[in-house]
C-alpha cells in the first residue's frame, strides 16, 4: 500500500486535510525508516474509526512507529505492556476508595486515550485480552455498571510476535474479528538497514522523537474532516457485489475451515473507500479492494490443518481467490 498525489477526482481545494495526512509519511520517515505501507494501514485505520493488529519479529520498529504516528498527528498515546500477570483493571482502571470522601471515584486505565498501544497483546491470558474488547467495539468501558465514553479517535494498536508462541495465548477468532487490519512489519531491505544503523551513529535517539525532528503535521480535525470526506466516497453497486463475492469465494474455499464474516465484508469496503479517498479519488475501483483485501481479511480466516501442513498461507489463499472472482467492469 502506498498512496500517490494524484488528485484527480478530488473536489477540495489544496492545503485541505489529505495533504495534511499525506505529510504523515515524510514526517514519521524522520524516525522509522522504510515502514509506508504499515503508515498508511495505520492511517486507513483511524479514517474508519478501526484497529490494527501488527506483527512482526522483535526489533523492527512497531512501537516507535506507533509513538511518531502519535507525534505526528498530535495525539495522546499510551503503551501497556501485556504480561501473564496482567489484570483487566490494569487497562481499563477501577473504582479507588477515597478516604478523605470516604466515597469510591474512578481511576481511568491507560485504555483511555487516543493511540493505545497494546505490546505482545498474546502474552496476557484471555480474561485481560477481553478487557479491551468493549473498547474497541463500543468504544466505552464499563466498571460498576457505569459506561464511560473514551476519547475519539480511539485506535488500538496491538503487536504480536509470529516466531514466539511459549508462553503466550493465542487470539481467539471473536477478538481478532475486532481488527480492522493485520499489518505484517517485514525485515527492512539491506539499504534501509544500512540508513537505520547510519542514524543511530549519528545520534538518532529513539526516545526522544522531538529531537529526532517530528512534529505535528496534523491533528484531530483534521481527522475528522477526512473521515467526512472519506463518507462521502462513491461505491457503485458493482463494486459492493465485488467485495461480496470476493468474501463469499472464502467461505467456500477448500483450504478454509472459517471464511470472513459480513462484519469482514464491510470492513473491506471500508478501507477500500478509504484508499481511494487517500489516493485522490471520490469513487471506488477494483484495485482499491484488491489493495486493501489482504490487510483486510488475512486475519479473519483460519486455513484446515493439512493446508497448512502443506505450506498454505492465508495470504496465498486470498491472493488465489482474487485471481479468480471475475473483476467488475
Amino acid at each position: 500500500m502506498d498512496p500517490t498525489t494524484d488528485n484527480a477526482g478530488n473536489t477540495e481545494a489544496p492545503g485541505t486535510a489529505r495533504d495534511a495526512l499525506e505529510a504523515l509519511r515524510a514526517e514519521i520517515a524522520k524516525a522509522v525508516v522504510g515502514q509506508d505501507p504499515a503508515v498508511t494501514g495505520l492511517v486507513v485505520a483511524l479514517l474508519c474509526r478501526g484497529h490494527v493488529l501488527l506483527e512482526g519479529v522483535p526489533g523492527v520498529a512497531k512501537t516507535l512507529l506507533v509513538r511518531a504516528l502519535a507525534s505526528a498527528l498530535e495525539l495522546d498515546t499510551k503503551r501497556v505492556q501485556f504480561t501473564p500477570d496482567l489484570m483487566p483493571s490494569d487497562v481499563t482502571g477501577s473504582l479507588v476508595y477515597d478516604t478523605r470522601s470516604a466515597e469510591f471515584s474512578f481511576q481511568p486505565g491507560p485504555v483511555f486515550t487516543n493511540l493505545l498501544l497494546a505490546d505482545e497483546i498474546n502474552r496476557t491470558p484471555p480474561k485481560t485480552q477481553s478487557s479491551l474488547l468493549e473498547a474497541m467495539e463500543e468504544r466505552q468501558v464499563t466498571v460498576d455498571g457505569t459506561p464511560r465514553l473514551l476519547p475519539d479517535p480511539f485506535l488500538v494498536a496491538a503487536t504480536q510476535n509470529p516466531v514466539e508462541y511459549e508462553g503466550t495465548y493465542p487470539l481467539p477468532e471473536a477478538q481478532l474479528d475486532r481488527f480492522l487490519l493485520k499489518l505484517t512489519i517485514p525485515l527492512p531491505s539491506r539499504q534501509d538497514e544500512i540508513d537505520v544503523l547510519t542514524r543511530h551513529a549519528e545520534g538518532f535517539n529513539p526516545r526522544d522523537l522531538h529531537a529526532a525532528g517530528v512534529r505535528p503535521v496534523a491533528g484531530p480535525a483534521d481527522l475528522e474532516a477526512a473521515r467526512a470526506a472519506v463518507a462521502k466516497t462513491t461505491v457503485s453497486p458493482e463494486i459492493t457485489a465485488y467485495v461480496v463475492d470476493i468474501c463469499r469465494a472464502t467461505r467456500e474455499s477448500p483450504s478454509l475451515t472459517l471464511g470472513v464474516s459480513p462484519r469482514g465484508a464491510t470492513a473491506l469496503l471500508a478501507t477500500a473507500r478509504a484508499w481511494a479517498w487517500l489516493t485522490g479519488r471520490d469513487y471506488v475501483i477494483p484495485d482499491d479492494v484488491k489493495a486493501l483485501a489482504l490487510p483486510t481479511l488475512r486475519h479473519r480466516v483460519q486455513l484446515r490443518p493439512e493446508a497448512e501442513m502443506e505450506g498454505v498461507t492465508a495470504d496465498s489463499v486470498i491472493n488465489a481467490i482474487l485471481a479468480h472472482v471475475p473483476v467488475p467492469r
